[in-house]
């Protein structure tokens, strides 16, 4: 079957149902959820949105200096200044779709301060930003005429060129994207969606991992199809591991103990219940991820425990319930009361710094095609994302996004010779726990060599165990009906391929790329 529309949004998140919504007052809008509307990464965001609001002790130079010491100054300056500079009107119109953020007695947000920050600017929602801004964008989409969801659908292949029977090559001048195939998991068929505009928004790459704080859906979808197509890719190596995610065996993902706690004046100890910050950075518990990340990844091996401790026993009880009534709950449902007892924390992946190279109008090196969200990179995290900046990233680029697109497509029409999806000759792959199988080497590879620690060793040990599972699957596809499970495999292998290699290419230790073998000078 094949579909037409003004713009093919692909990934539900803030990124992409923000989008939707702003193009869709003047346009028909096909938005491709992969799961359910409600399950993206943008639901699990405990922490909350970085913004300047309070401008008696707070500006815009501030949260850009943040941005860029925390991005170990590889970040754009120019996609900085556009992200810091445009918050305040994304704040408010995230606030007109019915996001409520906390305010204090005084009617004024209720700011957080978060791990980098020299500034209380973090708004938020209780413990629970992230699901508060979904649901109430799911509401405002789920009213709009003309926006057509189309839920359990999974993304392919973005259609090129290349479909069209023309050789495509990284040399070939310009790419241009005319729509994706898109698997209808119903009628397990293949359908063509057509449009004038792609935008992928499939947020990022966590279920690469054994342990992550990502939904399992997280499976660089949208970056390896971008790949794939000969789009350019970039500072994949930088992978952000959270440093508190709740430590309870068997649990995929983890559970999210957010930075927010630490600035609320949590500590962590070692298992003698010993603090260990000071040893590592200044600024303590409240160092930039990367640093606390690798402190706690030191302690652990040191020792020979699994997890370190965040205390928060010494706060006001009843104040932290109030602050954090989630994590109070989840960890009192695991025998954890926080007010009394230490939380059982390890690091965990949690978010990708690089993506699908954007321009600061999220177009990608393929016409027509734009990126925004997790999957991109726009050059505002640099080698390492500042807490918050990502909810606030996607909504801005969004906005610019939609701004650029709505011009551009008056001029663009939909290609009429674009030949259905071709299966003839494949099967249903027969076993199936041949591909469950091949997932869980492809995390274990993941996070035994390309993980909070990198050697140039453990990197080529990655990629020659990663080799083997790619022409393995590779293969497997050729021959069967594409479903979802395959396809997720043949991504994360894609995406693991990426992250190794980019890592072997960047010769230091910079921001979230740690080597033994290029340390800080």
């Amino acid at each position: 079957m094949t579909y037409r529309y003004d713009y093919l949004v692909i990934g539900s998140g803030i990124a992409g149902m923000s989008f939707a919504l702003k193009v869709a007052r003047h346009s028909k809008v096909a938005l491709i959820c992969k799961t359910t509307l409600d399950e993206a990464n943008t639901y699990f965001a405990q922490g909350g949105v970085a913004s300047v609001t309070n401008l008696k002790v707070d500006n815009f130079d501030k949260h850009i200096e943040d941005t860029m010491i925390a991005g170990d100054w590889l970040s754009d300056p120019e996609a900085v200044a556009k992200v810091v500079r445009n918050a305040p009107s994304q704040i408010q119109q995230l606030v007109d779709w019915g996001v409520d953020f906390d305010k204090n007695e005084d009617g004024e947000y209720d700011l957080h301060r978060e791990g980098g920050h020299s500034e209380f600017r973090i708004l938020h929602h209780a413990d629970n930003t992230g699901a508060e801004i979904q649901l109430s964008l799911v509401d405002r989409v789920r009213a709009d005429k003309n926006i057509d969801v189309f839920e359990n659908h999974f993304a392919v292949e973005i259609i090129t060129q290349h479909h069209l029977g023309k050789v495509v090559t990284r040399r070939t001048p310009e790419i241009t994207c005319y729509g994706a195939y898109v698997l209808n998991e119903k009628t397990e068929k293949v359908d063509t969606f057509l449009a004038k505009a792609t935008i992928m928004a499939t947020g990022g790459v966590g279920a690469c991992y054994t342990t992550t704080t990502n939904p399992l859906i997280a499976t660089g979808d949208g970056i390896a199809m971008v790949y794939r197509a000969k789009g350019t890719v970039k500072d994949m190596e930088f992978i952000q591991f959270h440093p508190t995610a709740l430590y309870h065996p068997g649990d995929r993902p983890s559970f999210l103990i957010t930075e927010a706690m630490r600035g609320y004046g949590a500590v962590l100890k070692n298992d003698k219940g010993e603090e260990f910050m000071q040893k590592y950075d200044p600024r303590l518990s409240l160092a930039p991820r990367d640093i606390v990340a690798r402190a706690i990844d030191s302690e652990m091996k040191q020792s020979g425990s699994d997890h370190v401790f965040l205390d928060v026993t010494h706060k006001d009880a009843e104040e932290t319930k109030r602050h954090f009534p989630n994590i109070y709950e989840k960890c009192l449902s695991l025998g954890i009361d926080i007010t009394k007892d230490m939380i059982p924390v390890a690091p965990a992946a949690h978010y990708l710094c690089g993506g699908i190279a954007v321009d600061l109008n999220g177009e990608s090196s393929i016409k027509r095609l734009y990126a925004i969200g997790e999957c991109s990179c726009t050059g505002l995290h640099g080698g390492n994302r500042l807490a918050s900046n990502s909810l606030i990233e996607a909504v801005v680029y969004a906005d610019a996004a939609a701004e650029h697109s709505r011009k551009a497509i008056e001029g663009y029409d939909f290609r009429n010779d674009v030949p259905e999806w071709n299966d003839d000759g494949t099967t249903h792959p027969e076993e199936m726990v041949l591909i469950t199988q091949s997932a869980k080497e492809v995390n274990n590879i993941m996070g035994y060599y390309v993980g909070i620690v990198r050697s140039d060793l453990r990197l080529k040990r990655a990629w020659n165990r990663l080799d083997i599972l790619y022409e393995e699957t590779e293969q497997l596809f050729r021959t069967s009906k594409p479903t979802k499970a395959l396809c997720e495999l043949r991504n994360i292998i894609n995406i693991g391929y990426l992250i190794m290699r980019q890592a072997m290419e960047r010769k230091e230790s910079r921001g979230l790329h740690f080597t033994v073998d290029y340390p800080h000078k």
